[in-house]
């Protein structure tokens, strides 16, 4: 991903987003070696010094503390050599706009955040939040992988399992920025869910996102809405969030189902995980499917998410209620009634532009509605669509794999209802299959 795309990715993220904390202030350091010009030895001293729109510039050395930040100021890492070491404590930095209403404006930068027993970056209910160029590595160390639970998790993370919170966290969060991140060895990489109130308008950039075990790379999954006043289950919703220009590889393989390159999830009647856009990623080798869009009940809200543009390779099948005949790039999943059909009906799910190969298929739908699937590549097949269940897909103007179509010999088949003609005479983009 160039430079030149990315800067002007964020531009116009800003430009619609807008800037409103532009406070400037003063700088302070943070050394291990303190001294009259960079007085603070502790990052949580510096933070409890500053007042809103102060930049912290912290130099080399490790720093084990859980930092945690309520208020809008810059927290920037002077070279690589600044980490922050939470070995024994919950987080590697916390962005707390649950206790801190109207929190915003925050940005962590330079930073190799590690071994936190549950995020190495957690972000609650705030907005405009930028973190940028930094490492999150070996996090989540307080998960119990044998019954997949995290002792100790705070109550408000209301649906952990296998991710433990994961690298990344964002809940409750809005016009937030996660960009040129290397996200790896972690339980699962960033999640964006709605725990603590609606994640919306998030821009997910250039991340590389690898080798994290048992959780999906990028995960977009509505949760139930912790309320300590006990009540009927309910959901904020996760929605409008723009996943693009990342590096998915190598997430969710150490146990069956572990985790997709993208998930978006609704597993219960509540749930809502809609109009969000996954875009001109890179997805290879991760233990479910390159995308998997699973909804697990009558009544979850899986609706209007597009899937675009995507280079998607050699990445598992889905597995459960949400199983896949093979190898799959793209699974879109309404569960299983115990008798084949699906349980949820997902709609305006939009399929289109994606490069998929080495995998034993390109798209598997199972959910009584229409899926649109048009202008993929689909090399080296052998079924480029295969609808389980239920309603059409509409498979137009796909390259299967030679200029013939799915009846074809050679190219891919497809299985199901499936629409495909007219089919590409040509790939859709020329320089497709590298």
């Amino acid at each position: 991903m160039t430079g030149r795309r990315t800067l002007l990715a964020i531009s116009l993220f800003l430009a619609v987003c807008g800037l409103p904390y532009t406070a400037f202030g003063a700088t302070l350091c943070v050394s291990q070696n303190p001294r009259p010009a960079c007085p603070y030895s502790t990052i949580g001293a510096a933070v409890a010094a500053s007042s809103p729109g102060d930049i912290i510039q912290v130099t080399r050395g490790t720093y084990h503390e859980d930092v945690i930040i309520g208020k809008a100021i810059t927290l920037t890492a002077t070279d690589t050599h600044a980490v922050i070491d939470a070995t024994g404590l919950a987080n590697g930095i916390y962005i707390d706009g649950l206790d801190n209403p109207g929190l915003g404006g925050v940005v962590v930068s330079g930073f190799k955040i590690q071994n936190a027993n549950f995020e190495g970056i957690l972000i609650t209910n705030a907005s405009s939040i930028t973190i940028s160029g930094n490492q999150i590595v070996h996090n989540d160390l307080s998960l119990n992988i044998s019954n997949a639970t995290c002792p100790g998790i705070p109550a408000f993370e209301t649906a952990e399992g296998f991710d433990c919170g994961e690298g990344v966290h964002l809940s409750g969060v809005d016009h937030s920025i996660i960009a040129n991140n290397l996200v790896t060895q972690n339980s699962g990489g960033i999640l964006i869910s709605d725990d603590t109130g609606a994640t919306h308008d998030n821009l997910i950039l250039d991340n590389a996102i690898t080798e994290n075990p048992f959780d999906c790379g990028i995960t977009l999954a509505s949760h139930p809405l912790y309320s300590p006043i006990p009540g009927p289950p309910s959901a904020a919703g996760v929605f409008h969030n723009t996943i693009t220009g990342n590096v998915a590889q190598h997430n969710g393989y150490e146990v069956p189902g572990a985790g997709a390159g993208v998930g978006l999830f609704s597993p219960a009647p509540f749930t809502k995980t809609y109009g969000n856009v996954v875009t001109d990623n890179i997805l290879k080798d991760n233990g479910l499917p390159g995308v998997a869009l699973h909804a697990h009940a009558p009544g979850a809200v899986l609706i209007d998410n597009v899937i675009a543009d995507n280079r998607i390779v050699r990445n598992g099948a889905d597995t459960e209620d949400t199983a896949t005949p093979g190898t799959t790039g793209i699974n879109v999943s309404g569960g299983d009634n115990g008798s084949g059909a699906p349980l949820a009906v997902i709609t305006g799910t939009l399929i289109a532009g994606n490069t998929i190969q080495q995998e034993d298929i390109g798209v598997v739908t199972k959910t009584n509605s229409f899926t649109a699937v048009h202008l993929n590549n689909f090399f080296g097949l052998t079924t480029g669509v295969d609808n389980l269940d239920g309603g059409v897909v509409g498979a137009q103007l796909n390259w299967w794999g030679c200029s013939g179509g799915p009846t074809a010999a050679g190219c891919a088949n497809v299985q199901g209802n499936v629409t495909f003609a007219p089919s590409l005479a040509s790939p859709n983009d020329p320089d497709a299959d590298r």
